[in-house]
């Protein structure tokens, strides 16, 4: 997602921190039909406690998103017949754990991906509840950051674990039950369980990291939080290689240090970090004059390099 400003305001309502004033909205919020998600399978992990609105869809900055997800599901988006090489991705969208980002950081990734040969999964994972009315949701946004509000402190870490009530509890869940699905049905879709990666954006950068931490059942091959929180964390010992790409003036986590990309190099695991010198926050795939715009290049070279994109003989 390209950094609009309710968007941001969401995430940093999720993480705890102030809003500067330039995120003000500037964009109007428009009702959008949910599209034909024939593809979608869903995961039987439950629903949200709370929940008595709808899932609905809007549009913003010509992108569109969903939220109160109830439903997790599970969209393949798989390689051309004859291309894949086995290796395969969850896709995990941002949106501060109160919408996701569909197009700009879930089917527009994961096409990239399957362009490359490399089975990709977008994960719709459940979100917290928001305002059924439109209006007042983004009214609900945008006056949780009234001048001279005071917001709570940025939590610790242990905010960002899969315990049980915890924000990202849902999802990890969620990302759990997409591992599973396609180790189930990894001969139907010519993946190897062995190179199944995660990943994801913003909020859904900490969904990768929450499902990491949480040493369950997901076990990630290999991870890329891409413009996600820094906090330093607690490495497992076997935790996966770590791609990282941040915009050095993203005004979420452009300023806040580099102690998870530093606790990766300290626990002796596999890490690369890209600070790029522009892109802001929500850059998705790259946007066009910002250095950003190639880190997914860089990503597909990285994956070469250390032999997820080498199919077995």
């Amino acid at each position: 997602m390209k950094l609009r400003p309710i968007a941001a305001l969401a995430l940093l309502a999720a993480l705890g921190l102030s809003a500067a004033p330039a995120l003000a909205q500037t964009s109007p919020v428009t009702p959008a039909e949910a599209p034909a998600e024939p593809n979608a399978i869903p995961l039987n992990t439950g629903g949200v406690d709370g929940q008595s609105s709808p899932e609905t869809w809007f549009n913003q900055w010509g992108d569109i998103f969903t939220r109160n997800v109830t439903v997790a599901t599970l969209t393949p988006v798989l390689p051309a017949a004859g291309k894949a090489n086995g290796a395969a991705v969850v896709v995990a969208p941002g949106g501060g754990l109160r919408w996701l980002s569909m197009n700009n950081e879930g089917w527009e990734v994961a096409q990239a991906l399957a362009d490359r040969g490399i089975a990709a999964f977008v994960l719709k994972y459940r979100l917290q509840p928001t305002p059924a009315d439109l209006a007042e949701f983004e009214r609900n946004m945008n006056g949780m950051f009234a001048e001279g509000e005071r917001r709570p402190p940025r939590p610790t870490v242990d905010a960002m674990s899969s315990r049980p009530g915890g924000p990202f509890a849902n999802p990890v869940a969620d990302a759990e039950a997409a591992f599973a699905l396609i180790r189930t049905r990894a001969g139907e879709w010519g993946v190897d369980p062995e190179r199944i990666g995660m990943v994801g954006f913003s909020a859904g950068a900490g969904t990768t990291m929450a499902t990491t931490l949480a040493g369950g059942a997901a076990r990630p091959a290999f991870i890329a939080p891409i413009y996600g929180a820094m906090d330093p964390v607690e490495v497992p010992a076997d935790a996966p290689p770590m791609f990282v790409a941040l915009a050095i003036d993203d005004p979420l986590f452009g300023n806040r240090g580099i102690g998870l990309v530093e606790s990766w190099h300290r626990a002796g695991r596999p890490v690369e970090l890209h600070l790029y010198q522009n892109g802001g926050h929500g850059f998705g795939l790259g946007n066009e004059g910002r250095t950003s715009l190639g880190w997914f290049d860089v990503f597909m070279r990285w994956l070469d390099v250390n032999g997820w994109l080498q199919a077995k003989t």
